[in-house]
């Protein structure tokens, strides 16, 4: 496992993260009592706090070119990972997540901490289970908008098992950015949920759920990690 959340970071608390942000930094910081964060982009676009899915962490190819992309786009990401992720990292050995109230607990403390210290909205988003963690607390809770990064509408091969439940309480602005062919909700199925009207889809032709396309689409990965930055950037700037 590699050590993204243990580089030597400096100690900042909320307030100087807020001030960090503000100045349009870049770089990492060690939140006190909240653990690392990765800022990337310069905001011109807007903030996106941006969470991982169940099994990879900030360090996957597929989330290091999104943000990437983000911040070409004018798109400063916030980069955060859930505690179960850091003690997996401690240990060295892979552990589950916990139960999902536990993870949107915790991601209401990071918003906590930093939305109310900027001068701009903070938007939340995450790939896969952090996107769904995401969307439960939006929810519950105001949110300035939602980007839903391959969006587990059910489990593979279980599409009797939806996770839209909570999805009636959305009221803000919500992009799913999918691929077309994403086992956990292909376009077939997905064009046939009933979603509310702040919900928008955008589908990537052929991807999976890490957004590859097949070779025979004549496209490729980093085709559609830019295709689906610049779609999110679009959102932003336009929901602003």
């Amino acid at each position: 496992m590699s050590d993204y959340s243990y580089q030597s970071l400096p100690l900042v608390d909320g307030e100087r993260l807020g001030q960090y942000l503000c100045e349009g930094a870049e770089g990492g910081w060690d939140i006190d009592d909240l653990g690392a964060v990765q800022v990337q982009g310069d905001g011109r676009t807007g903030r996106l706090l941006l969470t991982h899915g169940a099994g990879a962490g900030q360090d996957s190819a597929f989330l290091v070119t999104l943000r990437r992309e983000l911040a070409d786009a004018g798109v400063q990401t916030l980069a955060i990972e859930f505690d179960y992720l850091r003690r997996m990292r401690e240990e060295g050995r892979r552990r589950p997540p916990p139960r999902v109230d536990r993870l949107v607990d915790e991601l209401a403390r990071w918003c906590d901490s930093v939305s109310h210290r900027l001068s701009t909205p903070l938007w939340l988003g995450g790939k896969s289970m952090g996107g769904r963690v995401a969307s439960l607390l939006a929810a519950r809770e105001s949110v300035a908008g939602l980007v839903l990064c391959g969006y587990p509408f059910h489990p593979p091969r279980k599409p009797e098992s939806l996770r839209l439940d909570h999805w009636p309480s959305l009221a803000c602005p919500t992009l799913v950015v999918q691929g077309s062919r994403d086992p956990f909700g292909t376009r077939a199925e997905v064009d046939g949920y009933t979603l509310p009207p702040c919900a928008e889809v955008h589908w990537l032709e052929d991807g999976d759920h890490d957004w590859k396309p097949r070779r025979s689409s004549g496209r490729d990965q980093a085709d559609l990690l830019r295709e689906g930055a610049q779609c999110i950037a679009a959102f932003m700037t336009r929901h602003q």
